[in-house]
């Protein structure tokens, strides 16, 4: 009886695992792909901060969510033969750009660019004063002597492109993806033992089913 019980209790211990296991496994590795995805910068118009090879995690989010400073994967159909970039946002739809060809201000207010390559600014980029247009971004390069940005489509509404071509931002840390994996792998760990448990119980109840079974009976006095 006493094999017979803990062979029950391997497969309660699994019909408990393995649907929670499942659930962490879908849940985390599911919510992850959905929410996120990897790129590989490809090119040099982001140095310092993201240099060409580099590795990084675009989190997918609305129009809503973008913020100035924000490093945004965007893709124009009509620029850049379509392939998605990286870029910062410097104005959000109403404000107002300004520079002098070395200065930012948006909204009268100057930029604090930490992040921006020093060194020669592309010369063929001179001085600009747009106002963004609702509902659109006006984008920079960090490295400004060596992107293709919202400075070279000034007659294209500004230079802006609409909120809604952008793909997602770029995560400045990795602890919300690497948790979403973890609590994947941790799923897929349960569901294992909880797999491997349920049939530890099945064999050993069967085991214990035999050996009842070869128990002689009671005398009869």
């Amino acid at each position: 009886m006493q094999r017979r019980g803990a062979g029950g209790g391997l497969r309660v211990a699994s019909w408990v695992l393995v649907p929670l296991g499942l659930v962490l496994m879908v849940g985390g590795i599911g919510y992850f792909l959905s929410g996120y995805q990897g790129v590989t910068v490809m090119s040099g118009a982001m140095e310092p901060t993201y240099r060409p090879g580099e590795r990084l995690v675009v989190e997918r989010i609305d129009a809503g969510e973008i913020r100035r400073g924000d490093v945004v994967l965007v893709q124009v159909p009509d620029r850049y033969q379509g392939r998605p970039v990286l870029q910062r946002v410097i104005g959000m739809g109403g404000d107002h750009v300004v520079c002098d060809g070395n200065r930012i201000t948006v909204n009268g207010k100057p930029v604090d660019e930490p992040y921006v390559m020093r060194g020669e600014v592309n010369p063929a980029a001179g001085p600009y004063d747009v106002q963004v247009p609702d509902g659109r971004l006006f984008l920079l390069g960090d490295h400004r002597g060596n992107s293709n940005d919202s400075r070279f489509f000034l007659d294209e509404q500004s230079g802006s492109v609409a909120a809604s071509a952008v793909l997602g931002r770029v995560q400045k840390g990795f602890t919300a993806p690497a948790v979403l994996v973890g609590l994947g792998v941790l799923g897929i760990v349960l569901t294992l033992v909880g797999i491997g448990l349920g049939i530890a119980g099945y064999v050993t109840g069967r085991r214990a089913r035999r050996q009842l079974a070869t128990v002689p009976p009671w005398p009869v006095v």
